[in-house]
């Protein structure tokens, strides 16, 4: 389980509003399996869903990644001056890669109107079905796709998921993730023809995400547990491609007291009411890594460069880790 060489990991958040709790622990546990291992930490921004982004949440993160003394390798400001690390300046790069893939027969172009597609949808669900494309567009000719195109009639760029019957897609939908184990993922869950272009030439999540993995050399991907379900869809864009897969840790949620899950939206999600009420870095930092991670012996109080020797991935739990003050504000009093 534990890597046995250098790695290089990200931290990959959208921003839609201030860094919360959650994500700072997954910013958290990616720096110190770097630090760990000698490996990379590099800052990426999702930033391609334009229609959800916070003026300032972008500073608010290299902020408070600042604040919690969490230096990035690379990233905005950092690194190769060539390279972006944010993804709505990448939009060629994911062009590019999804006409490759169309031109491998692993993708298709789909000129369905929305108004169709809304139809498929409402009938499924109408007849208790998931909601699943119906490869309408699977079948047309090379002949009527040059036609649709010289008329300019808008598309998206689908991915032509691997058939269940196909070996290899036992291969995609079985794997093992560091922190759940052994998972194998049945049926169609996870192999409907994702959308990876969108009619306005953007990317999805899918494609840029893993586009992104792939060219920034990521070699384990630490991110939270409600990204478990695409994990098959990610799997097979890497397969398509023809390129390694990298190793996945999915991290449980993190909860209210109330049992709900912890947000952005609440009083304890973002960071800044943390920094806001006096708690310091070292402080909340030791916390955060104390919500899904063991050391395995009694010590729980840890400066960062104790944490840095001591995380493995072998310390991190299935269960999902409650969010109380009351912890947090002793090992407050620790840290003065």
């Amino acid at each position: 389980m534990e890597p046995t060489g250098p790695v290089r990991v990200r931290f990959a958040p959208s921003p839609t509003g201030l860094l919360h709790l959650g994500g700072l622990r997954t910013a958290l546990f990616n720096y110190l399996l770097a630090r760990r291992y000698g490996g990379s930490f590099i800052l990426r921004i999702e930033d391609t869903d334009q229609k959800r982004l916070v003026e300032g949440a972008t500073e608010d993160i290299i902020r408070t990644l600042e604040w919690a003394g969490l230096r990035f390798d690379k990233g905005p400001g950092k690194g190769d001056s060539s390279e972006s690390y944010f993804q709505s300046q990448r939009g060629d790069i994911y062009r590019c890669h999804a006409a490759e893939l169309v031109k491998t027969g692993a993708a298709y172009r789909c000129f369905c109107s929305a108004q169709r597609l809304e139809s498929l949808r409402a009938d499924a669900v109408s007849q208790g079905k998931t909601p699943m494309y119906d490869r309408h567009c699977v079948h047309l000719s090379q002949r009527q796709i040059d036609e649709k195109l010289r008329l300019g009639e808008p598309f998206t760029t689908r991915l032509l998921a691997p058939n269940p019957a196909d070996p290899n897609t036992v291969e995609v939908s079985r794997f093992n993730d560091i922190v759940h184990g052994s998972m194998h993922f049945r049926g169609p869950a996870g192999f409907d023809d994702a959308v990876l272009l969108k009619s306005d030439g953007l990317p999805t999540y899918h494609l840029a995400n893993v586009v992104d993995d792939h060219l920034m050399g990521i070699t384990h991907v630490l991110r939270g547990e409600e990204w478990l379900m695409s994990t098959p869809k990610h799997r097979a864009l890497f397969r398509a491609f023809g390129w390694p897969i990298p190793q996945y840790a999915h991290l449980p949620l993190l909860m209210n007291t109330d049992g709900t899950k912890l947000s952005k939206r609440n009083r304890d999600g973002p960071v800044q009411r943390y920094v806001e009420d006096g708690y310091l870095p070292s402080a909340l930092v030791n916390y955060a890594a104390l919500l899904g991670w063991h050391a395995g012996g009694s010590q729980e109080v840890f400066s960062l460069a104790e944490l840095e020797s001591a995380f493995s991935l072998g310390g991190l739990g299935r269960s999902k880790s409650t969010v109380s003050r009351d912890r947090l504000d002793w090992l407050n009093r620790q840290h003065m």
